[in-house]
């Protein structure tokens, strides 16, 4: 038990650490500087080339989702997250211990060894399907679905949408994800930062105010004009479709790809959206009233 009280407090004093850190310096691996180009970046693409025009630049729950952004990147790590992570980690570690099994020794792969722009490829098509899976599940089970709710409240498209999401949809896609990453092992950080990167600049872009779909390569990567399908409010398949998260790719191998027409102007959110709480606090507190 002192050994996971000891885990807890370091992450928390690692991690703050960490963070002050990164506010105060500049360098290549930066997640907070990084995510505040890349958000102004593909918020000038909206003001610039804006799908519905209608729509105010600062549309409407813009500084809400903003908000969501960085307390769902940085404050909730702080908070929970990554002394969760670290805890579960250890619990795993200690399980397979149980058997004479230690991490590594699920490592099927090294993927180190192989040319560095192969390795973030299968890195980056490993994570993309299994959280598109785990997608699926947050919309196949109602337990799972009303906390992903939150995700979905957004009734006016843009950029700062992509990270409105409830805390427990990050525990849920990182314990689904540790079990594959662990398997193929062998990354660096800086490689990590890499993916996860292309994969923050993919989900701006797909809850953008801008009506791109790339041409052909709408049938690999995600995009806005196909994602905003995966928002509307009448969706005729029960659990919903187009559930890709940087690729649109797995949608249209297992037949769950939706793009009727220009979904433009279609309504977003769900039914009863409307009387969806509307702050913060009771969005997170919903689930659990649920």
């Amino acid at each position: 038990m002192n050994k996971y009280k000891e885990i807890i407090i370091n992450s928390y004093s690692d991690y703050f650490n960490y963070l002050k850190n990164e506010l105060i310096s500049l360098h290549i691996e930066n997640y907070f500087y990084g995510l505040i180009i890349i958000s102004l970046l593909v918020f000038l693409l909206e003001a610039l080339f804006p799908w519905r025009k209608n729509q105010p630049i600062f549309r409407k729950d813009f500084w809400l989702d903003t908000f969501y952004m960085f307390f769902n990147f940085f404050l909730l790590n702080m908070i929970i997250l990554i002394a969760m992570s670290n805890v579960t980690a250890q619990l795993f570690d200690d399980f397979l211990s149980l058997f004479g099994w230690k991490v590594g020794s699920l490592q099927v792969v090294d993927l180190s060894k192989l040319p560095k722009a192969l390795w973030l490829f299968i890195f980056f098509i490993v994570t993309d399907f299994v959280q598109w899976n785990t997608h699926r599940l947050l919309h196949r089970f109602e337990f799972f679905w009303n906390f992903h709710k939150v995700h979905h409240s957004v009734e006016q498209m843009g950029f700062a949408a992509h990270l409105r999401y409830h805390w427990m949809e990050p525990v849920v896609y990182k314990t689904v994800l540790y079990v594959p990453i662990a398997i193929i092992g062998g990354f660096s950080i800086q490689d990590v930062f890499i993916v996860h990167f292309i994969t923050i600049t993919i989900g701006h872009l797909n809850h953008a105010n801008i009506g791109w779909d790339y041409g052909l390569l709408k049938y690999i990567l995600n995009n806005p004009k196909m994602h905003i399908w995966h928002h509307s409010k009448e969706m005729p398949r029960k659990y919903g479709a187009n559930f890709g998260i940087s690729l649109s790719l797995w949608d249209y191998i297992f037949g769950s790809d939706y793009v009727p027409k220009d979904g433009k102007d279609i309504a977003l959110g769900f039914d009863d959206v409307e009387n969806f709480p509307k702050d913060f606090i009771n969005q997170e507190l919903y689930p659990f009233k649920k």
